[in-house]
């Protein structure tokens, strides 16, 4: 359960508490309703109905609850945290590795090892990174955190940037603006498509230009599935090793040379603008050096 406190202000006075906590705390209505019902409302230590008129100073609590935790099997293999307070978590996820149980794989992914060790907390990731894609990945370890940091996805307030080694001699920068719908008949592949496709849009800046394979960073303004894969190899750059969308690499295997570098969010509860940064893992690092 997730205590959280505020103390009304002067411009408070008078004002109902559910107010207060819906607008300058940023409970949910589902969250401020349930609370209700558990008698987890509270001004200065005693519980209050939703319509309790405020003077400032009152020291406002509410209790949230957490929510189901999901049955998962934990799995005590390491995982590696570049960032953890009591509201959330940036993890530096290594590949290949499943973000997710599903029904196909109910183990041997990154959400067995958090059950293992956050073994009561439901895994809440707020940007999701494919199997075969490393690097840096921001989850909430609340419900409250969770709808907090859901409201900055594909807002300025949350920022990603990518490192990707693509093939061939890439060079400047720029803007992919191009759509992209899932292929007719197919399971998980994605294409440009400029008559069916949701609106999608990369920013790009070659770091290292090859003959072979260069460097490119990019940051997602949309976050489509497979967005970076399928709009490099539109521009005719695949990422390098990427079996689905160019041609897969020996010195890869199982993954391909994309990894989430950089990650810049507001903090949910604190307001404090987070950041954290992961450096090109050495064996996407080795392609350019051929």
């Amino acid at each position: 359960m997730r205590k959280l406190t505020a103390i009304a202000a002067e411009a408070d006075a008078g004002r109902k508490v559910k107010y207060f906590v819906r607008g300058t705390m940023g409970v949910s209505y589902g969250q401020f309703n349930a609370l209700k019902a558990r008698d987890g409302l509270l001004v200065n230590g005693a519980l209050v109905h939703a319509n309790f008129e405020l003077r400032p100073g009152d020291e406002v609590t509410v209790l949230l609850a957490d929510g189901a935790v999901k049955a998962v099997v934990p799995e005590d293999k390491p995982v590696n945290v570049v960032y953890e307070d009591e509201d959330m978590l940036i993890l530096d996820k290594s590949a290949p590795l499943a973000c997710q149980c599903s029904p196909k794989q109910p183990g041997g992914t990154l959400e067995n090892r958090v059950a293992f060790h956050w073994p009561n907390m439901p895994f809440r990731p707020l940007n999701r990174l494919d199997k075969g894609t490393s690097g840096l990945m921001a989850a909430a370890k609340n419900a409250h955190a969770a709808q907090r940091l859901q409201r900055q996805l594909h807002t300025d307030r949350f920022l990603r940037e990518y490192l990707a080694v693509v093939e061939g001699r890439f060079e400047g920068e720029g803007v992919i603006d191009a759509p992209i719908a899932k292929v007719p008949d197919a399971t998980v592949r994605r294409a440009v498509d400029y008559e069916r496709g949701v609106p999608a849009v990369t920013h790009y800046q070659a770091e290292v230009s090859g003959d072979r394979y260069s460097l490119v960073r990019l940051r997602l303004e949309t976050g489509r599935t497979h967005q970076i894969r399928v709009h490099l190899a539109h521009l005719g750059h695949p990422v390098a090793g990427d079996f689905l969308y160019g041609t897969e690499l020996g010195a890869l295997p199982r993954r391909f040379a994309l990894h989430s570098a950089y990650i810049r969010l507001v903090h949910p509860v604190t307001g404090e603008v987070i950041e954290a940064e992961s450096p090109l893992p050495e064996a996407l690092a080795a392609l350019l050096e051929d």
